[in-house]
């Protein structure tokens, strides 16, 4: 006989297992085209992710639970086929809803390449997780801690910018699905002069993210939002602008690839509670439905 039976099969001695975790974003803090031409996003992480539990058996198959996540299964056999051969069981799980910009496909990817490779000894420092997704689909930058500015098309750190203060994302959801990868290939026309402005944006908020000054990056973040309605438009932006001024938040965010538009609040500024309870009651008036996230600090 060359193999073993499943029945004779040691777990930690024939089949060992590893687990990876990922946060996801709440959409963008900014995201466009550089005046090269190069589509750029920043990441806002949220306290939500993905989780992966793998389960290697030299022996086995490859099997997959949930069995719908099969760019998580692509990534863990270009994996396993790295390592030598092989197989065994993924199972994954995720508190981010699907198909609003959260980045949940991307958590899962990234998840699973942490959990697959703590297994099978592979590199799965930032970078090599990039090379290890860059194959699979175009993809936020939620390998890397705090925020970031990365190229999302071709799977590129373009740079780290730091940690920021715990925000409150007070969200409306303003319903249906979007498919990021059909949405990424769609072509559009970035004029040069709007080219140069997201530059600019960039610029400001690296110094508002260095800086900690939460009040510019909500300038950055809202922009932002109002240039995106030209590819992606949100029905509840001028609303959401509104309410922003009323209670006093930070500014809006958007999921550029999603469903959602969010209140940025300050977690630590004084009459916070208050100003939650306050964008709560506004935006509950708003079509779609209201959630609240956290964002993440920067260690994994």
């Amino acid at each position: 006989m060359t193999g073993l039976s499943a029945a004779a099969r040691r777990v930690a001695v024939d089949i060992a297992e590893g687990t990876g975790t990922a946060y996801g974003t709440f959409g963008e803090l900014l995201q466009g085209v550089l005046p090269e031409g190069t589509a750029f996003l920043v990441t806002l992480p949220i306290n939500l992710g993905s989780r992966a539990r793998f389960r290697y058996d030299p022996h086995g198959p490859l099997h997959v639970y949930p069995v719908h996540k099969t760019k998580s299964l692509t990534l863990a056999r270009t994996m396993l086929d790295a390592h030598g051969g092989g197989g065994g069981t993924l199972l994954l799980d995720s508190d981010l809803l699907v198909g609003k910009g959260l980045a949940s496909s991307s958590a899962d990817l990234v998840a699973t390449a942490r959990g697959v490779g703590a297994v099978l000894g592979l590199d799965t420092s930032p970078a090599a997780v990039e090379d290890w997704l860059r194959p699979v689909e175009p993809t936020d930058g939620v390998m890397y801690p705090g925020v970031v500015v990365f190229e999302h098309r071709t799977v590129r750190l373009r740079a780290e910018l730091g940690t920021l203060p715990p925000l409150t994302v007070v969200a409306v959801d303003e319903g249906g699905h979007l498919d990021t990868v059909v949405h990424n290939r769609r072509p559009r026309h970035v004029p040069s002069g709007l080219r140069r402005e997201y530059a600019r944006l960039v610029g400001d908020l690296a110094d508002a993210v260095r800086a900690a000054d939460l009040s510019a990056l909500g300038a950055v973040t809202t922009r932002s939002a109002v240039l995106n309605q030209r590819w992606l438009p949100k029905r509840n932006l001028d609303a959401m602008t509104g309410i922003a001024q009323r209670v006093g938040a930070l500014g809006v965010a958007c999921t550029h690839s999603g469903t959602m538009l969010g209140l940025l609040l300050d977690t630590t500024a004084d009459g916070h509670r208050e100003r939650l309870e306050a964008a709560r009651a506004a935006c509950s008036a708003l079509p779609g439905t209201l959630s609240v996230y956290r964002s993440a600090t920067a260690e994994r």
